[in-house]
């Protein structure tokens, strides 16, 4: 399969980001479930089972905290009853989102919300253990799940939450026309890519190490997807994406900004590496 063409790689300065210096970050895994590599990236191997990850990330700043995504929930395994036949595969399930924060001792109550990079059940899942925690979401998004076959699973884990509303300024950000800075000082933003459905966003968070972090959901499921260059195979794309030509447009963009930052797609383990968990896993669940 031939690739993408190589983008220019990004030539101007990145964005300017002030984070405090107690700020950080750590990964809650909550479980993986099977897929085979063939209908991950194009050019994958029926034989090369993947591992797909359904993680949760803490951002903590002082201005309030926020998670990336849910992951696993308690009862995950109605979740997944709940979807189509074809969809369902063989999973893993760790502790939840809510147990990782609660055996660390963290006080829940500096969460200001789970900004979700779209509303997909496995990202969504973990919902049903934060009952008290906002759920962030665009409105483009809201409309998404509320109306779309796929928002099963959210419009059942989102019941009796509060929802918060944010919306995009006109402020372009790394070839990204709209954005959102979330504590105004750039060192976490939000940016529109609604291309695998029409509210999916990417997540970017800069450290005090000046590390940066792109958390770009399900833009590609896998890293084959920046370091190989390929989309998604052809039916997957037709079946998962709400508009394939966006995605593959978002999907060049973040390639063009490959070596500049730690790119994170929800789905890939391997993507993980380096960030930090809340708690150690316990003995014997290795994830």
């Amino acid at each position: 399969m031939r690739p993408l063409a190589r983008p220019p790689a990004w030539a101007r300065p990145l964005p300017e980001a002030n984070p405090p210096a107690d700020m950080a970050i750590y990964q809650l895994p909550t479980g993986t479930y099977e897929t085979p590599a063939a209908l991950a990236v194009r050019g994958g191997s029926f034989r090369d089972k993947r591992q797909f990850a359904a993680s949760a990330v803490l951002v903590q700043h002082p201005k309030g905290d926020l998670l990336i995504d849910a992951g696993f929930g308690v009862d995950v395994a109605v979740h997944i009853a709940m979807l189509p036949r074809f969809m369902r595969s063989a999973h893993h399930v760790a502790r939840t989102a809510r147990e990782q924060l609660d055996a660390s001792g963290y006080d829940r109550g500096r969460l200001l919300g789970v900004v979700l990079t779209h509303s997909h059940w496995d990202h969504a899942s973990g919902l049903d253990s934060l009952r008290d925690t906002p759920i962030w979401m665009n409105q483009h998004e809201r409309r998404h799940a509320s109306e779309h076959w796929d928002g099963k699973v959210f419009r059942h884990v989102s019941r009796g939450h509060e929802i918060r509303e944010y919306g995009f300024d006109d402020r372009p950000y790394l070839g990204f026309s709209s954005s959102y800075d979330v504590h105004g000082d750039g060192s976490v933003v939000i940016v529109h890519a609604g291309g695998h459905t029409t509210g999916s966003v990417i997540v970017f968070v800069t450290v005090p190490s000046g590390a940066r972090y792109a958390f770009v959901g399900d833009l590609t499921w896998q890293l084959d997807g920046i370091g190989r260059r390929v989309e998604r195979p052809w039916l997957m794309r037709k079946l998962a994406d709400h508009d394939p030509a966006q995605v593959r447009q978002d999907l060049l963009r973040m390639i063009a900004l490959d070596g500049m930052m730690h790119i994170v797609p929800a789905h890939d383990l391997r993507a993980y590496g380096g960030i930090p968990r809340l708690t150690p896993e316990p003995a014997g669940q290795p994830l």
